[in-house]
């Protein structure tokens, strides 16, 4: 093994080992991640020391918006990024700013996204995207505060039904960034090479 690969092992150390024994149905749902994402995720692995958590985190993965019937995959794609850069959660950032070209996302778009660019200087997000960047920045702080004028602009924009995916995609990401981070599960390296 060379150097650089024991830096990599010892990088991807979490807080816990992942059990030795993992119970038949949680393995066909570790099968699933890894043939969805690619990669052999360590997260599921964890999570079956907890069979109930596994599987609602399952379910809820599986349930999320992923831009067929729901938002575009632009604005999702969008939400999640500033959702995992607003809690700083690297993995999350690492998987969610995977691939961000494909969905029309430019780079100066993405140096927005990570506050070193301001909205004014490329004016290529759409109101509808404005209003969702400035409601999820709203949401992800602590303690939240959803001032009227952001919630009047998300309502202006957004139908109810938008409004609760809008939230839902932003809880569900934050809910993994903090199970994550509270693992200690490092980034996975969806990206080859993450400035962010």
């Amino acid at each position: 093994m060379t150097s650089n690969n024991l830096v990599l092992d010892q990088a991807k150390k979490a807080f816990i080992d992942q059990p030795k024994r993992i119970n038949f149905f949680l393995k066909i749902g570790i099968n699933i991640s890894h043939k969805i994402t690619g990669k052999d995720l360590l997260v599921p692995k964890l999570l079956a020391w907890a069979p109930k958590v596994a599987i609602s985190s399952g379910v809820l993965e599986s349930l999320v918006a992923h831009g067929n019937h729901d938002l575009d995959r632009r604005l999702l794609k969008l939400i999640r990024i500033q959702t995992s850069l607003s809690v700083s959660c690297p993995f999350c950032i690492d998987m969610n700013t995977f691939d961000y070209q494909k969905d029309g996302i430019t780079n100066d778009e993405l140096e927005v996204l990570k506050g070193r660019k301001s909205e004014n200087e490329i004016h290529s997000f759409s109101e509808r995207e404005s209003a969702t960047l400035d409601y999820v920045k709203h949401l992800t702080r602590s303690p939240i505060v959803m001032p009227k004028e952001v919630s009047d602009r998300i309502i202006r924009n957004f139908t109810p039904r938008e409004i609760v995916i809008l939230a839902s995609t932003v809880a569900q990401v934050d809910y993994w960034a903090r199970l994550i981070q509270g693992l200690g599960v490092p980034p996975e390296g969806f990206m080859d090479q993450c400035d962010l």
